[in-house]
């Protein structure tokens, strides 16, 4: 979790001294732990340059209250119920292009970071940085800055200099070798519905949805979730 709780953080101890003197920066919180959003709330607003509107836990209420609040900024949770972070940031970016997105997660891969930001994200920050790199990432994301966690940006430049730029054109060309059935299961799969989801929504059995899954990970040779959505993301599978 982000070091340095609420309790360490007098009023307006890290804002500017003319931060009170302009209009406080609306934020949304979404993250499935109460805790962690109850953390955020305290420590965004004893600083004093920011307003929390609301937190929420998953993804299909942070497009709700995005779509009616219009939050600058949203603080967006990857894993969550329902619908995950990354279909979240998809949707979002597509209906609400103002309101700016900053991935905040556990996740250290760098195909987590790749599918976070082709969703739309801005930033990409992990759960356990310490208060000033939040602020810092949050005051870059609001000036239309990309901003990566230190701790991670390696991954992303390692992944360019080994050639993973070049070698996107021929995983997209697997797409074509996909049913419509598989297509229909993929996108479902990177809008973070669960297995009884799609079963219920396909009208067909868990073993049914369980059996597309496999083939789809044996035809595209992806092992995980988020490697399936950050293939979706990168065919525009969520948009067809």
């Amino acid at each position: 979790m982000l070091e340095g709780g609420a309790g360490k953080t007098s009023k307006n101890a890290a804002a500017p001294a003319d931060a009170l003197a302009k209009p406080k920066r609306r934020i949304l919180i979404v993250d499935d732990h109460t805790i962690m959003r109850d953390g955020l709330r305290a420590l965004l607003e004893g600083d004093g340059r920011f307003e929390v509107v609301d937190a929420v836990e998953n993804g299909r209420e942070a497009i709700r209250v995005s779509l009616a609040l219009q939050p600058d900024l949203v603080l967006m949770d990857l894993a969550m119920p329902q619908m995950d972070g990354l279909a979240a940031i998809q949707q979002l970016t597509r209906r609400s292009p103002q309101t700016r997105i900053l991935a905040l997660t556990m996740h250290k891969t760098e195909e987590h970071i790749r599918a976070a930001l082709q969703a739309g994200a801005r930033g990409y920050i992990l759960k356990d940085s310490p208060r000033s790199e939040l602020f810092m990432a949050i005051e870059s994301v609001l000036n239309d800055k990309v901003f990566i966690s230190p701790a991670v940006a390696g991954r992303i430049v390692s992944a360019y200099l080994d050639g993973g730029e070049g070698k996107q054109p021929a995983v997209r060309s697997l797409s074509d070798s996909l049913t419509a059935r598989e297509k229909q299961v993929l996108k479902l799969i990177a809008e973070g519905r669960r297995n009884r989801d799609i079963a219920e929504y396909l009208f067909v059995s868990v073993k049914t949805v369980e059996k597309h899954r496999a083939n789809l990970m044996g035809k595209l040779n992806l092992h995980n979730t988020a490697a399936l959505t950050t293939f979706a993301l990168q065919n525009t599978i969520l948009t067809e």
